[in-house]
């Protein structure tokens, strides 16, 4: 009998453990010093008591991320520019980026990321940037993609559009290599903040072309946010977005769950976390694109139509290339 009862007590115990195992979650993020992977990190520790085990990964930025979401093992969640989604999404003429269209969901709206053009005095405008050099991020980051669009809206051609990182670019732009640089993020950006200077003699430049602001929502950036720029500039911005690939078994609950942590715990996200989460409202209705069902149904709310799960497809990532050969025609 009490040998029964010790294998009872032990299987009882073996499945205690198995349904109290922390679940494994991916979040690609960006770069180590920037908000996204604050976020991510942010994320990491509200979860961790709640039987979550969270690995933050940083990357190039969105349109790595996307794609990463998409086909990347151990990677369920990403952080990526609302622009970005719908570039992929309306792409009618690549069958790949058709498919990652059909396979990414989102899981939240997060935070406006500002338009940041920085650049010599005397560029007065976004049109003023046609036949200069221009700084426009690295290959596969968000920024890339946002200042490829924006030429394009606009029909504005720089003599020479240069892919280098931010830090990179503001030091080009300091010793004349280019006449302006890009940077997409949420304000204040450190980078601007902490090393640029009245006397480097640059200003942020001003979007107020029809075309730019009919595709992205008005946005401002306040006098004083930079202790170099005393005047309110007019710009753009781009929505932060959390995604998952659209899992149809067990994951779609992990996703769900980690989600229901996240909008229930908001307050100590905003009171404990990166600045920006005060911006954050996980309700905004974002343009085109509906909350993933797996989320949908641990917040309480309908689900939306399920769709069958495909396989991650398996190797080098196409976004880019796809994504650089359209803005290219």
């Amino acid at each position: 009998m009490l040998q029964v009862l010790a294998l009872a007590l032990a299987a009882l115990l073996a499945t205690a453990a198995t349904a109290f195992a922390a679940e494994d979650v991916g979040i690609i993020t960006g770069s180590d010093k920037g908000t996204y992977y604050q976020f991510g990190l942010d994320v990491q520790k509200l979860v961790k008591d709640s039987g979550f085990n969270v690995t933050v990964h940083p990357s190039k930025g969105s349109i790595d991320n996307i794609f990463a979401v998409y086909q990347r093992p151990g990677v369920q969640l990403g952080i990526v520019q609302s622009d970005v989604l719908a570039f992929v999404a309306k792409v009618q003429s690549d069958p790949v980026l058709q498919r990652i269209a059909k396979k990414t969901k989102m899981v939240f709206p997060l935070y406006n990321e500002e338009v940041h053009i920085l650049g010599r005095r005397g560029i007065a405008d976004f049109d003023d940037l046609a036949g200069k050099r221009v700084a426009v991020g690295r290959d596969g980051s968000g920024t890339y993609l946002t200042a490829r669009l924006l030429f394009k809206l606009a029909e504005v051609a720089p003599s020479e559009m240069v892919p280098i990182d931010t830090s990179e670019a503001l030091a080009a732009l300091k010793a004349g290599r280019v006449d302006a640089m890009f940077y997409v993020a949420g304000l204040p950006v450190r980078l601007l903040k902490e090393d640029v200077q009245a006397s480097d003699n640059l200003a942020l430049i001003p979007i107020t072309s029809k075309s730019i602001v009919e595709f992205y929502p008005r946005a401002e950036i306040p006098g004083d946010t930079y202790a170099w720029q005393p005047t309110p500039v007019n710009t753009v911005a781009a929505k932060a977005v959390l995604v998952s690939f659209d899992f149809r078994r067990k994951d779609c609950d992990t996703v769900g769950r980690l989600a229901q942590q996240v909008s229930s715990r908001l307050d100590w996200l905003q009171k404990n976390g990166h600045p920006k989460w005060k911006a954050v409202d996980l309700n905004y209705p974002l343009r085109g694109w509906d909350q993933y069902d797996c989320v949908r149904k641990y917040l309480g709310k309908a689900p939306a139509v399920a769709a069958g799960q495909t396989g991650p497809r398996q190797g080098l990532n196409p976004v880019f290339e796809a994504i650089k050969g359209m803005l290219d025609e």
